[in-house]
């Protein structure tokens, strides 16, 4: 059973996945589908803030 913040993070992966680079989308979703959704989050959100910074 999904939780809804695992939903949540699926949305969010999915959003940002113009932003991502195909290696990068790949590894932060084999994450994910391996059950670690926080270090996936993390590895998500740590792309978006450099993003940011550039």
């Amino acid at each position: 059973m999904k939780s809804n913040t695992d939903v949540t993070f699926w949305r969010e992966l999915k959003a940002s996945r113009p932003m991502l680079t195909k290696q990068q989308y790949r590894t932060i979703k084999g994450q994910a589908v391996k059950g670690n959704v926080m270090a996936a989050r993390k590895g998500l959100q740590r792309i978006q803030q450099r993003r940011q910074h550039r």
